[in-house]
């Protein structure tokens, strides 16, 4: 069966986590990924974090599945003339570099799109245009700057950054449908085109509702809120649930740091709520019995859940509470999720045969489509491809490729 995105050949620039996260998607689609890489060292995070010595690190096998691997040095003749080729013989490049870091080597977009008018030339950066569109940006420094960090964690607390990687992974996944736009673009133009996602812009996205809540706040408190006081800026507020539903994480037995479960209060679940916890009394009692009568009272009201959840574990208030449809989630830590059935009955967590580390556990591909199945394959070694591929792309042969190793362009 034919992938998504099969003939479709992409020129994989990128490093760490930002880029890769974006091009393995789409080699997962079923796109050729040619990650090009320094000969002897390749992407920096091969040797980061490192479990196993002189192993690929799982930092970098979670991030470049199903790819192939070619080694250039584009600071030589012979290594400038083998991009060149690349370039004119793929449909889309994908760089996360420092800005102007392809420019400095010759190869700017003007040069790029004179050797394949065709190509998409997508980057990520960490800033637009600007004040800061030269500075550095790592995960914690977009989520910082792009709204997420000063709208998380307790309103008595410091910003918090959040485990998941918005700033990183979430600009790839954002990458990933503007190429994917400026592909189905050029089946009607026959052009390539410049793309190009900024990590603050695609945190700040993430963050839409706070800014929704920011405009909100002209207009008087935010009732759905647990916060006490309101100024001029949207607080940090916790587990609430940011939405027109109150929630709350709430503790659970036996009692250890990831015994919780988060739970939603829906007007239509209050009732079976007060039976669960014995307090039929409030059902109809005209100070809770309306989501607006309760705004002002949900931190008793979600202590007195938490006394009930506390005699149950968080896989038991999930069973009792989903028999009568009220929403919730039970904390899950990484161990719970690798370990999790349905998880990986479903190949969202697989195990991946690897030729150095035998195996590693990886996150499968979120996207399904029912003509496009993934079958996740291991990253690949560092220059494991680079006889195939420009054997394949340039047709070198054994002699010619072995030349240029020679003189150090591969």
């Amino acid at each position: 069966m034919s992938k998504a995105l099969s003939g479709v050949r992409i020129l994989d620039m990128t490093h760490v986590q930002s880029g890769p996260s974006c091009t393995q998607v789409l080699a997962w689609l079923g796109a050729d990924v040619i990650k090009v890489e320094l000969p002897g060292r390749g992407d920096i995070t091969r040797s980061q974090l490192r479990d196993l010595p002189d192993v690929d690190s799982l930092y970098f096998t979670m991030l470049n599945c199903n790819k192939r691997s070619v080694t250039v040095n584009t600071k030589t003749d012979g290594g400038k003339e083998v991009f060149s080729s690349l370039i004119k013989h793929c449909d889309v490049l994908v760089e996360n570099f420092a800005p102007g870091a392809l420019d400095r080597q010759g190869f700017d977009w003007d040069t790029i799109h004179s050797i394949n008018p065709r190509i998409i030339y997508a980057s990520i950066k960490g800033f637009g245009p600007g004040p800061y569109f030269d500075f550095k940006a790592y995960e914690t420094v977009a989520q910082a700057m792009g709204g997420a960090m000063s709208t998380t964690g307790f309103e008595d607390g410091p910003p918090t950054s959040t485990g998941a990687q918005i700033g990183d992974s979430g600009t790839g996944i954002h990458l990933v449908a503007a190429i994917l736009a400026a592909l189905f673009q050029r089946t009607n133009t026959g052009r390539g085109q410049r793309v190009e996602v900024a990590m603050q812009d695609a945190v700040l996205n993430l963050c839409r509702v706070k800014m929704r809540d920011q405009q909100r706040l002209s207009h008087g408190a935010l009732d759905e809120y647990p916060n006490n006081e309101f100024g001029d800026t949207v607080p940090r507020s916790g587990n609430a649930s940011g939405g027109g539903q109150p929630g709350w994480a709430l503790r659970c037995s036996p009692g250890g740091p990831n015994d919780y479960i988060y739970c939603i209060i829906q007007p239509q679940g209050w009732k079976p709520w007060m039976e669960l916890i014995g307090r039929e009394d409030l059902i109809e009692d005209q100070g809770y019995a309306t989501p607006k009568a309760r705004l002002d009272k949900l931190t008793e009201i979600f202590s007195m859940l938490e006394e009930w959840t506390l005699k149950h574990t968080k896989a038991e208030v999930m069973s009792m509470l989903n028999k009568h449809d009220i929403p919730c989630g039970p904390i899950l830590d990484m161990k719970e999720l690798i370990e999790d059935e349905a998880l990986n009955g479903r190949e969202v967590v697989v195990e991946v045969p690897h030729p150095q580390r035998g195996s590693f556990i990886t996150v499968g591909c979120p996207l399904r489509l029912s003509d496009s199945p993934v079958d996740v394959k291991s990253s690949p070694l560092l220059g494991e491809h680079t006889q195939e591929v420009l054997a394949e792309v340039m047709g070198l042969d054994d002699k010619a490729v072995q030349k240029l190793r020679d003189d150090g362009a591969v």
